[in-house]
């Protein structure tokens, strides 16, 4: 009798450069292969699409940051906006008013600046759960947002921070008004952000994560410092975003008070519902989805796109509640051969 082997569900990949793309199902390997092909499509032949690719690849930064957070810590929140902002504000504010226009070191600067306060406000975030939590990630997000509005001299106000200059990429490669270098850059620093992400969550710290989700007390058990590793994701988790609000900001050369605004939370979360929360490459796929849906919603009928957006959003939940990467598994399984024992 043929012997099957079954991994656990939680257990990691049997090799964790393997598991940089497979996952249990090779849904994560479709997608990342589906990924990757759109991306060559697109600078091969989609010249107009170059400055809207850059804006995806920017937002899957920025879903891969929150899905650390609410689909592998367990941690919920409402605020998130606030990371990427300070990032995008952090290199603006350097370019402005400060003369620092070199573009890498600006990605440094906004993921340090971000970090920070995401360990600060951490610290009392963390200390609740649930709605206490959902809260407390509303408030900190309204009074940046607030601070920004009313430090005019500093931001720019509703007015926005203009006058920004980005210096070439490694002092050889100009943003150009085509948006190919801001294609290519975007894509590089999320190529670095999904490798880095994917060996984080496939590491013994990331199971970790997903063990005080799963189970709090149990973890504290066996002597894991919960509210340690849940400081140090959240951390993370705000650099991530300050990098993905940075490269807003280089590529736009212009920071206005909606990278604050709460409705950006609320889209960041759909996106990680969307895609698949707890799954990486959900959350990416999610990113390209909602994005590109916007983009064609909006300018089909300007008025009422968000109409056919939450329609779209009922029908993914109604018919796939574990997001489009769960209804990749299940398509992917029904083609699948049965194994007999």
């Amino acid at each position: 009798m043929k012997r099957l082997s079954v991994p656990h569900p939680g257990a990691a990949a049997p090799s964790t450069w393997r598991g940089l793309a497979m996952g249990r199902t090779g849904s994560d390997l479709a997608i990342a292969i589906l990924l990757g092909l759109g991306a060559l499509a697109t600078l091969a032949f989609g010249e107009s699409y170059w400055l809207l690719g850059s804006q995806v690849a920017i937002t899957m930064i920025f879903a891969l940051s929150v899905d650390l957070l609410v689909g592998f810590a367990g941690i919920v929140t409402l605020g998130h906006a606030v990371f990427f902002g300070v990032g995008a504000y952090s290199v603006g504010i350097a370019s402005v008013r400060l003369g620092w226009t070199e573009p890498l070191l600006g990605l440094l600067l906004a993921a340090a600046v971000a970090a920070l306060l995401g360990a600060a406000t951490g610290v009392l975030v963390l200390r609740t759960r649930g709605l206490g939590q959902l809260m407390l990630t509303m408030a900190f997000a309204s009074m940046v947002y607030e601070i920004a509005n009313r430090a005019k001299p500093l931001t720019g106000g509703a007015d926005g921070l203009q006058g920004m200059v980005v210096s070439p990429i490694l002092g050889l490669f100009d943003f150009d008004i085509f948006g190919l270098t801001a294609f290519l850059y975007t894509l590089a620093v999320l190529a670095a952000v999904v490798v880095f992400a994917v060996l984080m969550t496939r590491s013994p710290y990331g199971r970790s994560l997903v063990g005080i989700r799963e189970n709090r007390v149990r973890m504290q058990a066996i002597g894991t410092g919960v509210q340690k590793r849940l400081l140090s994701v959240y951390t993370l988790s705000a650099a991530l975003a300050g990098i993905a609000g940075a490269l807003l900001a280089q590529t736009s050369q212009f920071v206005g008070l909606n990278v604050l605004h709460f409705s950006l939370s609320g889209e960041i979360l759909i996106i990680v519902a969307l895609g698949g929360a707890g799954r990486l490459w959900g959350a990416l796929l999610g990113a390209v989805v909602f994005t590109l849906f916007k983009d064609r919603l909006s300018a089909l009928d300007p008025a009422y796109w968000y109409f056919w957006l939450g329609l779209l959003l009922a029908v993914i939940v109604l018919f796939a509640p574990k997001g489009l990467i769960g209804l990749v598994d299940r398509l992917l399984a029904a083609g699948r051969p049965k194994e007999t024992a």
